[in-house]
């Protein structure tokens, strides 16, 4: 009877552990490619990134777009978590505000569709964005990166003169999905002329999983300081203390709470504490229905924070969902907007023999 009782214990020892064996058994980290359509003659495809865990990230090679950032919930439910369209139309359409796409020469604003470097005047095709065939409306080379945490490499080669901009210009973007559920953005770039250089993504994030609106976001920012604009949210090269203000992030706060004294929502940049260059923590953002939260870390000395105010339910996105006001949070960082015309602004002049660098993880979590 004891040999009896104590072949069950060993038999159901044995189960449970295989069991859980079988649970924890890892994904393994995978890259596949379909084909998503046809634009001005070139070829354009969806790159899937998948992790160990299950997190997904899709990429396309025109605009060197995100389109769909899939990662679980608290209840371990799997959900997009960007704002995105269905088609290659859509995406190249009048109605993508860059959703998910990589922004240059310049991103954000540049004053009067100008600057002066080196003693000469550029005037540019458009004061934002860098033009209306910025970097987000490209097609760029794609190749995959096979590894342990999987990745892909895009590059473009901007010529020289290409929306007003000098110097022939060599882009290279890296998207890392980890295995710890970050999704890592690094930008080089190498230019044989001096030429202004801010790079950002724009991705529109939404961590219900859904286009509801963002208020009840917990949203924190490292950053003391945000820069005074106008009405057009042009800077006037001024820095303002966020205490006080709408726009003060230093403690969690809903996003909702104040954005009715912003008038149309947030849309302004944050100088973040950190100034040395080096990897840091600027913004974390917490959806309590979902238990998402999304780390921003990066390299970059400014954050642009924006709100999806221009949308409206007319524009249909991603399996027929409409977008809303206020539906989407926007976490850009970069260097501040209209920095060739503002000397105390820290500088974006790319030269001769140098290489750009900047990194940003976007890393996901639940509680």
């Amino acid at each position: 009877m004891k040999r009896l009782f104590f072949s069950i214990c060993l038999l159901c020892l044995f189960l449970i552990t295989t069991d859980i064996s079988f649970a924890k058994t890892p994904i393994k980290p995978t890259i596949s490619k379909t084909y998503y359509g046809e634009l001005e003659g070139q070829k354009i495809y969806q790159y899937t990134l998948t992790n160990s865990n299950g997190m997904q990230v899709k990429v396309i090679n025109y605009g060197a777009t995100i389109t769909d950032i899939i990662t679980p919930d608290k209840n371990k439910k799997m959900g997009d978590v960007v704002l995105g369209f269905d088609s290659l139309k859509q995406y190249a359409g009048r109605d993508n505000a860059l959703l998910g796409a990589v922004v240059g020469r310049v991103a954000n604003r540049i004053a009067n569709k100008k600057f002066t470097l080196d003693g000469k005047e550029y005037v540019l095709m458009s004061n934002i964005h860098g033009g209306p065939k910025g970097f987000d409306k490209q097609v760029w080379n794609i190749e995959e990166i096979p590894g342990k945490d999987v990745a892909l490499k895009l590059t473009y080669f901007s010529k020289d003169g290409e929306m007003g901009y000098p110097g022939n210009l060599n882009v290279t973007m890296i998207y890392t999905l980890t295995n710890n559920n970050e999704l890592k953005l690094n930008y080089s770039a190498i230019t044989d002329k001096a030429t202004p250089l801010v790079l950002t993504n724009h991705t529109y994030f939404n961590l219900s999983g859904t286009t509801d609106k963002v208020s009840d976001w917990q949203l924190t920012i490292n950053a003391d300081k945000y820069l005074e604009a106008d009405k057009d949210v042009m800077p006037s090269g001024n820095l303002l203390d966020v205490k006080g203000t709408p726009f003060d992030f230093t403690q969690p706060k809903a996003v909702g709470k104040d954005i009715a004294a912003t008038a149309n929502g947030y849309d302004l940049s944050y100088a973040l504490r950190n100034k040395s260059g080096k990897l840091a923590l600027a913004a974390t953002a917490f959806e309590p229905v979902s238990g998402r939260q999304m780390d921003v870390y990066t390299t970059e000395p400014g954050l642009v924070v924006y709100t999806g105010n221009h949308f409206s339910e007319r524009i249909i996105g991603r399996n027929g969902q409409h977008f809303n006001k206020w539906g989407a949070l926007c976490l850009e960082t970069q260097h501040y907007p209209d920095s060739p015309n503002h000397a105390n602004f820290p500088n974006v002049i790319l030269r001769p023999g140098e290489t750009f660098k900047s990194e940003t993880i976007y890393k996901f979590s639940t509680r």
